[in-house]
């Protein structure tokens, strides 16, 4: 059966069908796109090009793959979609009050709160202490003396160790294995297809199990909710205190939205970033010549391998190359390998027009793989990002949407990169890391992609001689 095309009238007539592949392979690639992306975003950009129309009736989408068009859907207004729609799961994982899928005025507000609780002064003060925390989880690892190991659970606890201090300071650093255990259930329901995330009311099920484990951190969070509001001490000065703080005392969020918005930050600031940091670990430890620039600019950056790093607010200018491979990594395995919003209006978008009532999803994955964006795009090279003249600039920056852009930009980009760019490069000067598969694993997850198998490389602490 061949396929056929979906067009929707604009003012200027000069509109041109969205592809469709045929009844049957439509079938086939739906159902990649609910359960891992990434494993049928090439075929179809392939085959169809950068926009690609499947479905129909309350399930209709539209995959746009191009940075041209990327851009161009991020950047419309907010009104023109919906993100509380039948098909996402945060506010049954999350709470109903998550701005992830909030909309119109409560959207505005939710984001505005947590926004100016992420002001450049307070994320400068972490510095320090994500190279701490960094410098824990490395003296672990190698008292453990265990290899070889897997460094995707390392990193998704010492990310929740960095996330919980930057949110609660030091109120929840004892809950932090037993919060860690609950989200990663939560993200395992998540990551699972959706077919399994169906509502239904039956007992001793994943769903059932995150209902539970919801209910659990809710009397968690209001506690420290109750604590800051009763034993912060407050002062003139906007940026002191932690996150947790400044939605409390310097907003007027209500604590139902104060402690969705806390569930928010901690699901997507350690689990996407646990798997951006899986993929880095990955890239960096299969090219020796890669890890040995990151140990020396780290022995150049961030002082003496033993005792206390070094590290404020110019440390992550000083880290050029860390940051080149953090940007490098992230553009070719972003945390998720698209991302949706409904659209409420017909919204045009190059020469097409989708439809209202279409699920708009956007591909950081193939934005990052986009041959007219990227000279030989699968490859890995981080000197890709130095020394850009303008026009390549432009072209870089259309490309590289790993946080999305424009009114719905995931509001915790800045700590994600500021983790990742100093965590390397402090793994990097103080252990030798060999992974023990070569290349690279397959990508598993339908919010968040993983490394199959995760990251299992031998580990030992920095050998005296030079790489």
């Amino acid at each position: 059966m061949g396929g056929s095309a979906i067009t929707s009238p604009v003012d200027d007539g000069d509109v041109q069908s969205i592809p469709r592949p045929p009844r049957r392979e439509q079938v086939r690639l739906i159902r990649g796109l609910l359960d891992t992306p990434e494993r049928v975003l090439g075929e179809m950009s392939d085959s169809y090009g950068p926009i690609v129309a499947m479905g129909a009736g309350p399930l209709k989408v539209a995959v746009v793959g191009s940075p041209p068009l990327i851009r161009e859907l991020l950047m419309q207004p907010n009104d023109r979609f919906r993100w509380d729609t039948r098909l996402s799961p945060f506010p049954f994982v999350i709470g109903k009050h998550t701005m992830i899928a909030s909309d119109g005025p409560d959207h505005r507000r939710r984001r505005g709160a947590v926004q100016h609780a992420f002001g450049r002064r307070r994320l400068n003060r972490w510095i320090p202490m994500i190279v701490e925390r960094t410098d824990a989880a490395i003296d672990e690892l190698i008292a453990n003396g265990t290899s070889p190991i897997d460094l995707y659970p390392v990193g998704r606890r010492l990310l929740i160790d960095i996330v919980l201090r930057a949110l609660f300071g030091e109120r929840l650093v004892e809950h932090t294995a037993a919060i860690d255990v609950r989200f990663e259930r939560m993200q395992q329901y998540l990551s699972s297809p959706l077919v399994r995330q169906i509502p239904h009311p039956f007992p001793f099920t994943l769903r059932a199990g995150v209902r539970t484990d919801r209910g659990a951190l809710d009397a968690v969070i209001d506690g420290a909710i109750d604590d800051s509001r009763q034993n912060t001490v407050h002062d003139d000065d906007a940026d002191n205190g932690d996150v947790l703080d400044a939605l409390v005392h310097r907003t007027e969020l209500s604590d139902a939205e104060i402690r969705d918005q806390v569930k928010s930050l901690i699901g997507a600031g350690y689990d996407t970033t646990a798997s951006s940091f899986a993929w880095m670990l990955w890239e960096a430890t299969t090219r020796p010549d890669v890890w040995g620039r990151l140990r020396r600019e780290a022995d150049a950056t961030l002082g003496p391998l033993e005792g206390r790093a070094s590290a404020n607010e110019a440390t992550l200018g000083d880290l050029e190359f860390a940051n080149r491979v953090m940007r490098e990594s992230l553009r070719l395995h972003p945390a998720s390998g698209v991302g949706a919003r409904e659209v409420v209006t017909d919204v045009r978008v190059g020469r097409h027009s989708i439809p209202k009532g279409t699920l708009a999803l956007w591909s950081p994955f193939l934005a990052g793989r986009d041959p007219d964006s990227w000279v030989d795009p699968d490859e890995f090279r981080p000197e890709r990002f130095a020394d850009l003249d303008a026009g390549q600039r432009a072209l870089a920056d259309d490309g590289w949407v790993p946080f999305g852009r424009g009114p719905r930009m995931c509001v915790g980009f800045a700590l994600a990169q500021m983790e990742l760019t100093l965590m390397i490069a402090r793994m990097a000067q103080r252990l030798d890391l060999v992974p023990t598969i070569p290349q690279l694993p397959e990508s598993a997850g339908l919010i968040v992609s993983r490394p199959v198998g995760g990251v299992v490389v031998d580990v030992a602490p920095r050998s005296s001689e030079p790489v």
